[in-house]
């Protein structure tokens, strides 16, 4: 972000500031409801609010019972190992297609390309519950309703648009003749593509494998809609606890599910610097 110029005018000045004022408000605003999860989940009793003993910093007001008992739940440790199951297929099936698809709409001679890029981002725009309700129904036809793998192929599905986008902008920069020149040298498309595309475009497709992993992670509707007794995932599990017993222990998986989401937001950060700085778009 450039500083304020010193030639500036009361107007500029007033609006810089104001900008940056108003920006603190929105993050305050965005970030704080869920922040403060993270100290109630060490709550040393039952209850959703600040104690007395929490208020007043008393070490005795404090506890890890919440964590102890997601770790040691076989009901939530269980939902951890079918997320665990669930969410890396899933990624790893949006990523494949995700990265192909990108690659074919990046060509010139492919008609229709809008149109395409419509329909295969289309998850992203539709409401999820429309999304969950038609996969229910198409589903149920083919014998996927409440088997694992309908479970991936339906969170790779809704994972595949986020990395269609990322790659789609990796591939902005991508100097072309790199891979006229492969071939010039004999070099076939798929040894073009593993030794002179994806080492450039990497950081686009990591950045969307982590979003589709995040959407896989993080969903429940399809997961209620399409999923059996035997496919519970953590959020399938905590809205569970919200609606037939009100568990602390949510707030113990939701703290640990946003440190997982900061690792990942941080690690997609610096895959975008490093992208900018091999597109040549930042200083190094």
């Amino acid at each position: 972000m450039s500083a304020l110029p010193p030639y500036a005018s009361p107007l500029q000045r007033t609006w810089f500031y104001t900008f940056r004022i108003l920006c603190g408000l929105i993050f305050f605003f965005l970030i704080f409801p869920i922040m403060v999860i993270v100290p109630l989940s060490f709550n040393a009793q039952d209850f959703f609010t600040f104690t007395p003993e929490m208020l007043a910093f008393d070490p005795a007001g404090y506890s890890l019972k919440h964590y102890d008992d997601f770790f040691t739940n076989p009901d939530w440790q269980q939902a951890l190992r079918n997320s665990v199951m669930i969410a890396p297929a899933a990624t790893i099936l949006a990523t494949v297609l995700g990265t192909l698809a990108a690659i074919g709409l990046s060509q010139s001679h492919v008609p229709y390309k809008s149109a395409i890029m419509a329909v295969l981002i289309s998850p992203m725009i539709v409401p999820l519950i429309i999304s969950a309700a038609g996969m229910y129904f198409f589903y149920s036809r083919i014998g996927l309703q409440g088997t694992y793998w309908g479970v991936v192929l339906a969170h790779a599905a809704l994972g595949t648009p986020f990395v269609i986008i990322t790659v789609t902008a990796t591939l902005v920069g991508f100097d072309r003749s790199l891979v006229r020149a492969a071939a010039n040298l004999g070099a076939d498309p798929v040894t073009t593509f593993f030794k002179v595309q994806m080492p450039l475009i990497i950081p686009g497709v990591v950045s969307g494998a982590l979003f589709a992993f995040i959407t896989s992670f993080d969903e429940v509707v399809v997961v209620l809609f399409l999923g059996s007794a035997s496919q519970q995932t953590l959020p399938w599990q905590m809205f569970t606890g919200l609606r037939e017993q009100i568990s602390p222990t949510i707030l113990a998986v939701a703290s640990l599910m946003v440190a997982i989401s900061i690792v990942l937001l941080t690690v997609l950060e610096l895959l975008r610097r490093r992208s900018e700085r091999l597109r040549g778009l930042s200083p190094g």
